[in-house]
């Protein structure tokens, strides 16, 4: 895998540091956000290739910055991923995010091989529309 600057947007920072210790020794640039008001920070300093983005976050949730993604290019690849929340059950927050945009989604928990491999759904070249 080609090294990616990546962008983990994660609440939770035991799966946020874990993230990290997964992804920089395979060469990848990465940069931690404890949620989303603390993301769009980043995104306005630095490009990132990847967003990984938790979809359940107290000040904003990671619908809204996958939304805001979306508008301003070069826009990254993104990846969601979710245990679920108050509301609605991981499965369907993942549904959403993929109808709000993101290349690719994983429920959690989830192993590290699983985390890698969407890692490379997401950065797959995207399928023209009628190809």
């Amino acid at each position: 895998m080609t090294p990616l600057a990546i962008l983990v947007a994660e609440d939770e920072e035991n799966i946020r540091l874990l993230l990290e210790e997964w992804l920089q020794p395979l060469g990848h640039t990465v940069a931690s956000a404890p949620n989303a008001t603390e993301a769009f920070k980043l995104l306005k300093k630095q490009r990132f290739d990847l967003v990984v983005t938790d979809i359940v976050m107290p000040d904003g949730d990671g619908l809204k910055l996958i939304e805001e993604l979306r508008k301003t290019p070069p826009i990254p690849r993104i990846l969601a991923i979710s245990g679920g929340g108050r509301f609605m059950d991981g499965e369907d927050y993942l549904k959403m995010a993929r109808g709000f945009g993101a290349d690719a989604a994983l429920m959690k928990p989830f192993a590290r091989e699983k985390f890698l491999a969407a890692i490379t759904q997401a950065m797959a070249p995207q399928k023209q529309p009628g190809a």
